[in-house]
Formats: structure tokens, C-alpha cells, sequence
């Protein structure tokens, strides 16, 4: 196991340390519209480190806004990068989500709407291709390392789906009968089965001791690692190194671990003379289910902010510039924008979702148009985003009386429905919504039952 080394942090000392950083470099550079973006020398292809938490809440890291979790590795990624203010998943849930990071597109396209378990037997489909198949036909090595949730059977694992390693649990960490003390949950290396039950309090050392060794073996480049923690998903599990060491509690102590990880790999990437030629990204795959959404409403299984509103953090010394970005984007824009960075394109034979963000990463521009973003719950169609405005047409599993509409602008809480101070505004995205769903399968819905368009 990797020792584990002790830091006198404090939450506070964290949030102290974040903000004044966070001033310094919001003096030295603009939002995201950054024209002083320092170019380190020719395009070149980076490696990519994709860090992927399960539920994981909006409010679970210290830099953005927690009071009572210590990220300080988390905070450094941050003072050193891009923190996004506006990033969603695109499902509450984690299949659905995870498909849409996997193909750059809304799960209703790829059918992948409800959460796997161990007894489905289906999964992602051969037709639809991985960021990761993207990026090995440019020459890099993949590595998917932790969670899947796309399928459990050969035919769907992550070796199948342009990964060239895979190390992890195919699916949730509570899927499985109790043992023990243990869920009947099994590790995998690539397609064999090499530990059941899975022992979950080591996970996620486990884990990043897998990226770090999967960095050094291919040091040369370019790589491709997307670690998908199973943490802070239920039953919640830490090592001995931080179990009881917070004074909140297993959660708090669980997220620190997930912390030091951040920090474990960016000091490998320092060491490995790779800092400057790798991203590192963090983020979750939806709201949190026990952890705090922070000023949002809502959380894990619902499409308030809450629930699809989460942490991202990108960076990449002397090429994404420091500050925030307070321009909305999703977790399907990764698709293309890393199809981009390595040289290759996305497919054009099938409608992608996603867009490229590299003019958001790397202050030289915005996004043009206004963001216009759909959330579902499973394959219902239950809100929209368009600019500043979210529209909410469905509930749960019904249909609202009535549309409902808040300025994400100036409530960022959805406390306040103004939809009947503006009519005309609620007709228009009501049309949009009408456009969206032509080009949907048939087995998308609007609201639910009985409500359609």
C-alpha cells in the first residue's frame, strides 16, 4: 500500500488558504474569456487524467464551499486551474451519467436510462463508441481504473470498449448480499475476477496506487486514465489511515481519503517530469446521497441543481489559465473536446450532445449560442436549461400541473418560480423542448404521464 502521509490541515485553514489564492489569480486573469492565456510552447498532445467520484456533492469540497471537509489537494488543483462554477452531469443517477461521459451524448440515445445491477444483462452497445476507443486510435494508452456501471458481462466491460486495462468493481458497491460484513461485490483485473468480496476499505488507496503505477509504466505517452472512484457511494469505506481522523464523521473521513488520492497522482505526475503535459480533471457523476448539495436544492435521483449540478475542476500547467469559469458546461462536452486536445475529431456518422470547451479551458473564448441543456430522469424529459432560465416540466415520476421557471442567475436554490411573470419565455422554451424531442428515440418522454408535447 502507498503510506500514507498525515497533514495538520484544517477545514478552515483550507478555505483561508483557497480564497486568498483564488483572489490572487482572479486579479492576475480574467474569467474565462482570459486573451493573456500563457501558451506553453507548440500544440502538443496531453496526456489526460480523468478523476470521476461517486455522488459526490456540489458542496463536498472545501473550494466549493464546504465548511467542515478538508480538500486541500483538492483547493491547490484548483488555485492552479479552472474551477467551474455551472458543470452538470447529465443524469442524477450513475449509469445513465456514465454513459453520457463515455459517448458525448444523452443516455436516451444509447437506451442506457436506469441504473445496471448485477443481475442486467445488458449494457453499452458496440455501436456506440467510448471517448477511450477515440483517443487509442490517436495512440494513447487507456486505462479505466474503479467503477464501470455499463454492463458487467464480457461483451460490455471496459477491455471491450477501448480500455487496455481495467482494475475495479463493475458496478455499485452495494450491489450484492451482505457477507460477513462484506457486500458480494467483485474486483476485476481487465476480465478476470481477482477478489470476492471486494475489500472496500482499501478501495480507494487500491486505486490510486493502480493509476499512479498505470502513469509511470506509460510515462512516455500519451495516456489516458479515467479513474472512476466507487467513493462516496453507499456503504461508505475508508483505510485505517483516515478512518475516525476527521471530527465529521466516516463521510468527511471517506472524502479526505478521496483528497489525498487528488493529491498522491499530482505529485506522481510532478515527480514523473508529466505535470506539464497532463490534464487532470475531477468531478462526480451526479449529486450527492448523504453529503451536501450546498446552497443547491436537491440531490442524488432528482433533476434540481442538486441533483445534476456538481464539482469540476480542470487544470494543466501554463496552458488552462487560473480562475473561475462561470460559463455552463456537461460532463458529454468532454467527449469531443479531448477528441480535439488529441489531435483526432469526434465521429460524425452519429448526433453528438457534447461541444468542444476547449475555448472555455483555455480563456481564449466562450461558447457560442446560448447553453441550452436537458435534464432526465431515467428516459423522462424533465427540465431544461436555456442561458440563464431552467424550465421544469416534470417531477418524479409525473407530469407538474404547470411549467415552472427560475433565473439560475439570481436563485440559485429554485426557491422562486416566476414562470407566471413571464409567458412568453415559458412558450419558448416549451418549443424548444417540442424540437428537442423530434430528434429523440420513441421511447423518450416529456414530464411523464399523462403530461406530453
Amino acid at each position: 500500500m502507498i503510506k500514507v502521509k498525515e497533514t495538520s490541515a484544517t477545514v478552515e485553514i483550507g478555505r483561508r488558504e483557497f480564497i486568498k489564492g483564488s483572489l490572487a489569480a482572479v486579479a492576475a486573469v480574467s474569467l474565462c474569456g482570459n486573451e493573456a492565456f500563457a501558451a506553453a510552447g507548440p500544440e502538443s498532445r496531453p496526456n489526460i487524467v480523468l478523476i470521476n467520484c461517486d455522488d459526490l456533492g456540489y458542496g463536498d469540497v472545501a473550494c466549493y464551499g464546504s465548511k467542515k471537509i478538508a480538500t486541500p489537494n483538492l483547493d491547490t488543483l484548483a488555485q492552479n486551474g479552472l474551477r467551474f462554477t455551472d458543470f452538470y452531469c447529465t443524469a442524477p443517477v450513475c449509469t445513465p451519467s456514465r454513459t453520457a461521459l463515455m459517448t458525448g451524448r444523452y443516455p436516451i440515445r444509447a437506451g442506457l436510462t436506469r441504473v445496471l445491477g448485477q443481475y442486467n444483462k445488458d449494457g453499452i452497445k458496440d455501436e456506440d463508441t467510448t471517448i477511450a476507443q477515440v483517443l487509442k486510435a490517436q495512440g494513447y494508452a487507456t486505462a479505466c481504473i474503479g467503477k464501470w456501471h455499463l454492463g458487467h458481462l464480457p461483451q460490455y466491460l471496459p477491455t471491450r470498449h477501448g480500455f487496455d486495462y481495467y482494475y475495479g468493481i463493475p458496478y455499485s458497491n452495494n450491489m450484492g448480499a451482505w457477507t460477513e460484513g462484506l457486500v458480494d461485490v467483485p474486483i476485476m483485473r481487465n476480465e478476470e475476477v481477482i477478489e470476492r468480496p471486494a475489500i472496500q476499505d482499501t478501495l480507494t488507496q487500491r486505486y490510486t496506487e493502480e493509476t499512479i503505477k498505470f502513469i509511470k509504466d506509460n510515462k512516455n505517452g500519451p495516456f489516458f486514465v479515467y479513474l472512476a472512484h466507487t467513493m462516496p457511494h453507499k456503504p461508505w469505506h475508508c483505510s485505517d489511515s483516515f478512518r475516525g481522523r476527521s471530527k465529521g464523521g466516516l463521510y468527511v473521513d471517506v472524502i479526505e481519503e478521496l483528497d489525498w488520492s487528488v493529491g498522491e497522482i499530482v505529485k506522481t505526475l510532478r515527480e514523473q517530469g508529466l505535470d506539464r503535459h497532463t490534464i487532470v480533471m475531477f468531478t462526480s457523476d451526479n449529486g450527492p446521497n448523504g453529503g451536501s448539495a450546498g446552497p443547491l436544492r436537491g440531490g442524488k435521483t432528482n433533476v434540481f441543481e442538486g441533483g445534476m449540478r456538481i464539482p469540476f475542476i480542470a487544470s494543466w500547467p501554463g496552458r488552462i489559465p487560473v480562475g473561475l469559469c462561470r460559463e455552463p458546461a456537461n460532463q458529454m462536452d468532454l467527449f469531443p473536446t479531448f477528441a480535439y486536445l488529441a489531435g483526432g475529431k469526434p465521429p460524425k456518422d452519429r448526433p453528438l450532445d457534447g461541444r468542444d470547451i476547449r475555448p472555455l479551458l483555455t480563456g481564449k473564448g466562450k461558447i457560442p449560442g446560448a447553453f441550452e441543456f436537458y435534464y432526465f430522469r431515467t428516459h423522462v424529459l424533465q427540465a431544461m436549461r436555456y442561458g440563464n432560465w431552467k424550465m421544469h416540466v416534470g417531477r418524479d415520476t409525473n407530469a407538474l400541473p404547470e411549467p415552472e421557471l427560475y433565473n439560475l442567475a439570481l436563485d440559485i436554490g429554485e426557491k422562486r418560480d416566476v414562470a407566471k411573470q413571464h409567458p412568453e419565455l415559458v412558450a419558448e422554451l416549451q418549443q424548444r423542448i417540442k424540437d428537442f424531442r423530434k430528434g429523440l428515440p420513441n421511447t423518450a418522454k416529456i414530464g411523464g404521464s399523462p403530461f406530453s408535447y
